[in-house]
């Protein structure tokens, strides 16, 4: 039975979508996978005799939707949960021309969701690629890869190439920018990684002299693509004030360096601000719209990130995003890199 189980998957999107508990969302994606288990006829026995929420996890909703779905009807549920978009006035355009992502993270670190999972959403949202960028060592709460985790992580994206081609899964990190500006991770193996964000993550509320030469250092770096989350601000939940560097040396050195800076969509963050992104425009950076997605849904969060870069006149071209894998990276490797991307390493 394809219809429910699509409902329940589709529900969970969009609920992640909207930043909705992650125990709520699991709710949906354990029925479904219960419900993909379930012969056809079992499945209507079930809904016929109302008994579907005899069955472990099956709540009263879930079982309206359920039942909703058997019969050939959309769930009330997923019809009210469609028509809550994301709360954004334009870069509609610009989404469009995005043809991927390159900052997200799966269950190998502090994401949720397993790798092929998060791939395929960023498949059916309409992407050609995505940057696997999972948390480097040093973020021990958020389970970052030793060296041994990341080249087997590179392994399984090898393998999920061969099964979801011409989709490309593009190797990465996220790697933290450490004390002394230096990078999180073995350079030798950052060397070959397709995407590597470098982001600071610690000591936020260092002197800004301090901060300043940090980033200028990992900017610096010949393996560093996209400097990511630049404040390091959180506008809701547990809140955190935006970090104080040089924000004209680092973004010079950004375009410089060929370094991206990130237009973080998540909504608890749309870092930099736009005074900041303004600056950055005018230093003729060139930016990655990012979800820096946790879930699947999240990956649908770029909406935010378009939005605020059509208010600051970013076009497409400046936008690393908007290009194809082979044009960001090269088919072998970063030596066939498009222009517009200094080849540095």
């Amino acid at each position: 039975m394809v219809e429910p189980v699509r409902a329940l998957n589709q529900i969970a999107f969009l609920l992640e979508r909207a930043g909705e508990s992650s125990y709520k969302v699991q709710a949906f994606r354990r029925a479904a996978a219960k419900v993909a288990d379930l012969p056809e006829e079992e499945l209507r026995g079930y809904v016929r005799q109302r008994t579907l929420t005899r069955l472990p996890g099956i709540g009263t909703a879930i079982a309206g939707v359920i039942s909703q779905a058997v019969r050939g009807e959309e769930p009330e549920y997923l019809t009210r949960l469609a028509e809550q978009e994301p709360p954004v006035e334009g870069g509609a355009d610009l989404r469009a021309a995005l043809r991927g992502d390159c900052h997200m993270h799966s269950d190998w670190s502090d994401g949720g969701s397993p790798v092929r999972l998060m791939a395929r959403t960023a498949r059916e949202l309409g992407h050609s690629w995505v940057a696997l960028t999972d948390h480097s060592p040093r973020l021990t709460v958020a389970n970052g890869l030793s060296a041994d985790r990341l080249r087997r992580q590179v392994d399984l994206v090898a393998q999920l190439n061969e099964e979801l081609a011409p989709f490309r899964v593009l190797t990465g990190i996220e790697v933290d920018i450490l004390a002394d500006g230096s990078l999180d991770q073995d350079e030798k193996l950052l060397a070959q990684l397709d995407v590597v964000v470098a982001s600071v993550h610690s000591d936020l509320r260092a002197p800004e002299p301090e901060l300043t030469r940090r980033m200028l250092a990992a900017v610096a770096n010949p393996y560093v693509d996209v400097l990511g989350h630049c404040t390091g601000r959180r506008l809701t939940g547990r809140r955190r004030p935006e970090s104080a560097f040089d924000a004209e040396a680092v973004f010079t050195a950004c375009r410089d360096n060929g370094v991206a800076v990130e237009i973080n969509s998540r909504p608890d963050r749309l870092d930099p601000p736009m005074r900041l992104l303004d600056l950055a425009v005018d230093l003729g950076c060139t930016f990655a719209i990012d979800s820096d997605a946790h879930a699947p849904g999240q990956l649908d969060w770029l909406a935010y990130g378009c939005e605020r870069a059509e208010r600051c006149g970013i076009r497409p071209e400046q936008v690393i995003n908007t290009r194809s894998a082979a044009e960001l990276v090269g088919d072998a490797g970063r030596g066939g890199a498009a222009p517009g991307w200094p080849v540095r390493r």
